[in-house]
């Protein structure tokens, strides 16, 4: 049997609310980077032959220090902004701005206990410790925009009738209301230094951001779908989804507590080759049925939002703010695209890259050649002519793809003309992440099956 996983060494700082007071954070931010980016010609002046080179001055280990620690204090949007560019695995970033997002992910801080004290009195009423029979003021996890506790619901609240234990997920203070100035923030360090290729397109990138983000800070709108998906996957007794507790608000989550582990965490090297399987499979398979089928998709694919239980042999499904519908009609074109794919049809892959709006029709023939190469390779897991089942991880034949994809990223941030599809960032970031799983657990899946589950009963228009 597993072992839970120790809780992480969270810090506790007040989280700046005010506008005023989150400017004066980020002024300073920037003043001690400058410093730091001035210290280190000074050094290099004075070592000239340390082969460094002008555009690596603002991003020094000390400055690296300086923003992750400011970064964690802040919370909000600038936490999310490495995990939304799909930084994973993908190797778009600079290698220094991809370190600096994976260390602020790892060490976000806590409000202190005042703070969200005055949260849950704001959002339950003065007496709202009455709804628990015990509450544990020290959270368990804390991310970008809250943190989540351990507590039991009274049996008076219990929507059982009986004392249970549930998880309380609670949003720091105008979070939602920092969104716009801290990405415009983050966007002018970001740029400061043209440290960023102009094929990322950062201001389509930050004002889709914008609109997802602030979805993310509506907890009613998750209630929304934590039940949609309970309700889906109801009778598909490889998931369970949490009941939401009916006294949440929209700044406070409360919903039934669960007892498995994150499938991407330490309790890898205690699963067996079967469990790898399993999970990976059923993840992949939610990907396609999402899209397919339900068309909604939770599309943040971090580790932490499935969750594996060995007794129940269930994939717990936890965190539903990042869940994003799609129309049928660009599913419709989304999948004929994918179809074009796995068929290896090059012609139809332009011809539907066209509808969708990857492409302009004004690329030059690299350009076009990459995309479409990038695609064909995506769908390489789900082609009829693949071996099967499909084996990820290390010395696998998704090595190799995955390798060629990275290839291709620079030839298409050179010469992309436009940004893609918006729908398309979430929804490749949750596919990317569905296979970076796959890979990590070492697992083999039999791809082709999952695909014409899906795809052969699929009715369009």
């Amino acid at each position: 049997m597993f072992d839970r996983p120790k809780s992480r060494n969270l810090q506790s700082s007040k989280v700046p609310s005010s506008r005023i007071g989150r400017l004066f954070h980020y002024g300073g931010l920037a003043a001690s980077l400058s410093f730091g980016a001035a210290s280190e010609l000074i050094r290099r002046t004075t070592h000239s032959s340390d082969g460094h080179g002008a555009s690596s001055l603002m991003l020094t280990e000390g400055n690296i220090k300086r923003l992750v620690s400011k970064l964690t204090q802040m919370r909000g949007a600038a936490l999310k902004l490495g995990q939304f560019m799909s930084i994973q695995d993908s190797h778009v970033l600079p290698p220094e701005i991809e370190d600096i997002f994976r260390r602020v992910q790892d060490s976000a801080h806590y409000m202190p206990d005042w703070q969200m004290e005055k949260v849950m009195h704001g959002s339950l009423g003065p007496s709202w410790m009455s709804n628990f029979e015990s509450f544990d003021r020290l959270p368990f996890a804390a991310a970008s925009i809250g943190q989540v506790h351990s507590a039991v619901l009274a049996a008076s609240a219990s929507p059982t009738g009986k004392a249970v234990p549930v998880a309380v997920k609670i949003q720091f203070p105008n979070i939602v209301n920092s969104i716009n100035s801290d990405l415009g923030y983050v966007k002018m360090l970001l740029t400061a230094g043209r440290l960023l290729p102009p094929g990322l397109f950062l201001d389509r990138t930050i004002q889709v951001m914008k609109e997802e983000l602030a979805d993310e800070c509506n907890y009613a709108r998750e209630a929304s779908f934590l039940r949609r998906f309970r309700e889906e996957l109801g009778g598909d007794g490889r998931f369970k989804v949490p009941w939401v507790w009916e006294g949440s608000t929209d700044r406070v989550l409360v919903m039934e507590k669960v007892d498995g582990v994150s499938v991407g965490g330490s309790i890898i090297d205690k699963l067996s080759q079967r469990d790898r399987d399993d999970i990976a499979t059923r993840i992949i398979d939610l990907c396609l049925r999402e899209l397919f089928v339900f068309r909604v998709m939770q599309t943040d694919p971090n580790w932490t939002n499935f969750l594996w239980n060995p007794r129940s042999r269930q994939i717990e499904l936890v965190d539903f703010g990042a869940t994003r519908e799609y129309t049928k009609t660009f599913i419709d074109d989304w999948l004929h695209l994918l179809s074009s794919a796995v068929a290896e049809d090059h012609d139809a892959c332009i011809e539907w890259s066209l509808k969708l709006e990857y492409l302009t029709g004004e690329e030059n023939d690299v350009m076009r050649e990459a995309h479409v190469r990038s695609m064909i390779l995506l769908g390489t897991p789900f082609k009829a002519g693949t071996r099967q089942p499909f084996r990820f991880g290390q010395g696998s034949e998704w090595t190799d793809i995955t390798a060629e994809i990275r290839a291709q990223i620079p030839v298409m941030l050179k010469h992309r003309l436009t940004p893609p599809p918006r729908e398309t960032y979430s929804l490749n970031r949750k596919l990317s992440g569905a296979f970076l799983l796959a890979s990590r657990l070492n697992a083999s899946v039999d791809c082709r099956t999952l695909w014409k589950n899906v795809t052969d009963g699929y009715r369009f228009g």
